[in-house]
């Protein structure tokens, strides 16, 4: 087994079967809906179980990041089966505490274990795509030299577009206000949602419907990344046929050298909401 190790969080929404595959370990999030009912995002709680409550209870949760205990436990457990360097990549610390928590963790330990703390700046697959890249690497035994350059490339050339089926979750997250969710709704506007380099939620554009929605989207896609080879996911709450129409229609647009179809988990979904669709890339390596 590599000595380098490769951690993330439930936000990721990485798969179970490549998390399995290249030896990821995932710390989850946890998702609260009232004081007494409390649960571990992909553990306790799945995603189809979490729609399916959000929709019976009418209750939208929050949500609270791990604590620094829990990293700690998790980064101990690393060094007893031989881990000498973990790269931790998580959550956008705009959107989280989740980074903080691992960095306190990562003090608690400096004398003991080589930990990397990442502020991926990203949120759901497109923290996937570059924990997948970076696990891969270590599970195929690639010089730490390697693995360090290729987290450099993937943090600067990842991207996600969020589509988000209504605008009711954004504007109880404080994301949006009232006025603009009701005028939205009312004129059927897709809008198109991104983050930004400093890793912050912020509207990219907006189209009257899906379908220009995509188009608008797959033009932005083209415009970075040209004739480039790309990784690319589709995630999804509750709407896998509509993620999967956009991955074919990123593949007919695009160079794409590897996809991915997954769920997005209770806690981004608390947040975006069911029905909504993103879409992430970043760069595949030179060969």
């Amino acid at each position: 087994m590599s000595t380098i190790r490769i951690v993330t969080d439930s936000t990721a929404d990485i798969p179970k079967e490549i998390a399995e595959k290249w030896n990821i370990d995932v710390i989850p999030l946890n998702v609260v809906f009232s004081e007494t009912e409390s649960y571990e995002d992909g553990v306790t709680l799945s995603s189809s179980a979490f729609y399916e409550k959000l929709e019976r209870d009418d209750v939208i949760p929050t949500t609270s990041q791990p604590t620094p205990h829990q990293f700690e436990q998790l980064y101990r457990s690393l060094q007893s089966d031989g881990a000498e360097v973990v790269f931790s990549i998580h959550l956008s610390s705009k959107l989280s505490g989740t980074y903080q928590s691992a960095t306190i963790a990562r003090a608690n330990l400096e004398d003991e274990l080589d930990i990397r703390v990442i502020d991926s700046r990203q949120a759901s697959y497109a923290i996937g795509l570059i924990v997948s890249e970076m696990a891969r690497l270590a599970y195929e035994n690639k010089p730490l030299a390697d693995l360090e350059a290729r987290l450099e490339e993937l943090t600067h050339d990842t991207t996600v577009y969020f589509l988000v089926d209504t605008l009711q979750f954004l504007q109880k997250n404080g994301r949006i206000g009232k006025a603009s969710a009701i005028l939205g709704s009312l004129l059927k506007v897709k809008p198109i949602l991104s983050l930004s380099k400093e890793g912050e939620v912020y509207p990219f554009d907006k189209a009257r419907g899906p379908k220009k929605a995509v188009s608008r989207i797959i033009e932005a896609i083209k415009d970075q990344y040209g004739d480039s080879p790309i990784h690319i996911g589709a995630s999804h709450a509750l709407n896998e046929e509509f993620a999967k129409e956009l991955i074919e229609r990123v593949k007919q647009e695009c160079q794409v050298e590897s996809d991915v179809v997954t769920s997005i988990g209770a806690v981004i979904g608390a947040h975006v909401g069911p029905g909504t669709v993103s879409i992430s890339c970043t760069k595949a390596s030179v060969k």
